[in-house]
């Protein structure tokens, strides 16, 4: 036998109980053939094996990103950043040069954008003084608002409103024209359109497929971003990824990007249901989950807004916002007629999904999975609720009783990564912020976690989530909720994949799974938590292909 791989002289960390810590790894046929030590694996070796000497560097299963939005995230690498620039001067500066290297853009698309970068709250009047005729907007850091100048509205064709579902809103001026803040996915669709990514925008703005079959050129223009992300993700380790909007469409760029061999992680794609959406819409998401069962495309779950974010104040609250009386916001679906929904994707055996980062929102969602159990009876559903940034105290046991899945991010509470401190105090109750990002709590009460970044909210560095996730400092009168760093990277791995229901393929160094594996740049038990984020990824294998390595590896 020609064993294809072999990693030596390695630091595994496997993941797998039975046994945790080992020396090296052997790969063949793009899967796990022995984890053992040195000379164990190298026995194994014969003149044709690749070796790979790790020069004593960690070794991991390969990173499982939980919740991200890979095709949107490709595209947004090629967008205006703004993260941490501001001031009007600094943003028209960045706007002018990007426009200067980019004069074909149909609208020039910032990311990253603070709601408070221009330093007063951004109107189309204000975008106008950077770019009068040419038309340019920008998107929040949370993916939940954007602003447009004059000339982005009147080319969407937003600029005197247009009728939007629940929960989205064009925000009108007393003239009767838009103000520039458009919130929530559809509402500023027409300006993603803009970009030429609508398409793409589909899986998460509508949950609707394109109208017309697209081209093979435009398929290819889809793949390009896709690829472009999934090279992103390589250089940072990932191997899987649950992804957080889909349709159909992405599901069939994916599996063509499997045949062509351009496929370099196993990607979970949902159905995704919008409010407005008969419950009979539900078979197309059966009709996925039968479709796409592979080992790097499938789908199986049904993904649900039931909120938006705080910084907006369009996540739902149990009570009022600070300073805004009279003001929780809303779900987006009704509460009773959610309960029904959720029966009906669990009695169909498959997996959900909900955004919910309110404490009201949380409440109503775990309401729905438990009439699911209630009845359709308890079975390894797996259902999860994405974010969970406030919660109320007395919800907290119920996710562990219910067998709820916690799908957080490290990089989402304020004060710790790219978020700042100051937002708390906008947002929630200073008494109310021991119950904000309660991680710990929720784990040892019985929910399972799974890390992620929702890139492109955050960066999707798992190194930068770990660093963020172990340096958070208790926020005032809190409890300290933070996971230690083997319990935090079983949340970026096996964590990960058995709440994807990949467990059987992926997240452990195990005989039998998946050669899904990531080489540390350094030993990650003796780096100091807050130097994590300068360790980087020397290596990047997935399905027993590299897909990403660093100068001087062998």
């Amino acid at each position: 036998m020609i064993v294809d791989m072999i990693v030596t002289n390695a630091k595994v960390l496997t993941m797998d109980p039975a046994r945790p810590r080992a020396e090296a790894v052997a790969l063949d046929g793009g899967r796990i053939i022995a984890v053992g030590s040195r000379a164990e694996v190298e026995a194994l070796a014969t003149p044709g094996t690749r070796r790979i000497d790790a020069g004593g560097r960690s070794l991991l299963p390969g990173f499982v990103e939980s919740h991200l939005h890979l095709a949107l995230g490709g595209a947004e690498l090629m967008q205006l950043q703004l993260g941490g620039v501001t001031g009007f001067d600094a943003v028209a500066e960045a706007f002018a040069a990007y426009g200067a290297r980019h004069p074909d853009m149909a609208v020039l698309f910032a990311q990253g954008a603070g709601y408070c970068c221009l330093g007063a709250p951004a109107t189309r009047q204000m975008l106008d003084r950077i770019s009068a005729s040419r038309p340019i907007a920008m998107m929040a850091p949370d993916h939940h608002t954007v602003w447009a100048n004059t000339a982005a509205l009147s080319a969407a064709g937003v600029l005197h409103g247009a009728p939007m579902p629940h929960g989205h809103e064009i925000v009108m001026a007393p003239d009767g024209t838009a103000t520039g803040e458009l919130l929530e996915f559809e509402a500023f669709g027409p300006i993603i359109d803009l970009a030429g990514l609508k398409r793409l925008n589909l899986g998460i703005a509508t949950g609707e497929e394109p109208a017309t079959a697209p081209s093979a050129a435009d398929r290819e223009t889809d793949k390009t971003h896709i690829a472009r992300g999934l090279a992103h993700c390589a250089r940072h380790g990932i191997t899987s990824m649950v992804n957080m909007d889909g349709n159909r469409y992405l599901a069939e760029l994916l599996s063509e990007m499997e045949a062509e061999g351009r496929l370099t992680a196993r990607v979970v794609v949902p159905f995704h249901l919008k409010p407005h959406m008969d419950i009979s819409a539900l078979d197309r998401a059966s009709a996925m989950h039968r479709d796409f069962t592979g080992d790097w495309v499938r789908s199986g779950f049904v993904k649900m807004f039931m909120d938006g974010v705080v910084d907006s104040r369009t996540a739902f609250m149990l009570n009022d916002y600070p300073g805004v009386q009279g003001h929780k916001s809303e779900p987006l679906f009704a509460p009773d007629r959610f309960k029904d929904i959720c029966a009906e994707i669990d009695r169909r055996g498959l997996q959900i999904a909900v955004h919910a980062i309110g404490d009201g929102a949380v409440r109503t969602t775990i309401d729905g999975y438990e009439a699911a159990q209630q009845r359709n009876g308890a079975r390894d559903s797996r259902h999860r609720i994405e974010h969970i940034e406030l919660i109320d105290r007395a919800d907290i046991p119920r996710l562990g009783a219910l067998g709820i899945t916690a799908s957080v991010q490290p990089t989402h509470a304020p004060g710790t990564m790219d978020f700042p401190i100051e937002s708390m105090e906008l947002v929630y109750h200073p008494h109310r912020w021991t119950d904000a990002y309660t991680w710990r709590s929720l784990r040892d009460q019985g929910a399972p976690i799974a890390y992620a970044s929702d890139w492109p909210v955050t960066d999707v560095s798992v190194l930068r989530g770990l660093k963020a996730a172990l340096c958070r400092v208790p926020y005032e009168g809190a409890d300290d909720e933070r996971l230690n760093l083997m319990d935090s990277l079983y949340a970026y791995t096996a964590g990960g994949a058995w709440a994807a229901h990949l467990e059987e393929l992926t997240g452990r160094l195990s005989p039998g799974l998946a050669g899904d594996l990531v080489l540390i740049d350094g030993d990650i038990e003796t780096t100091a938590p807050e130097d994590l984020d300068r360790l980087g990824i020397a290596m990047t294998i997935a399905g027993g292909r590299i897909t990403h390595q660093i100068p001087g590896i062998a």
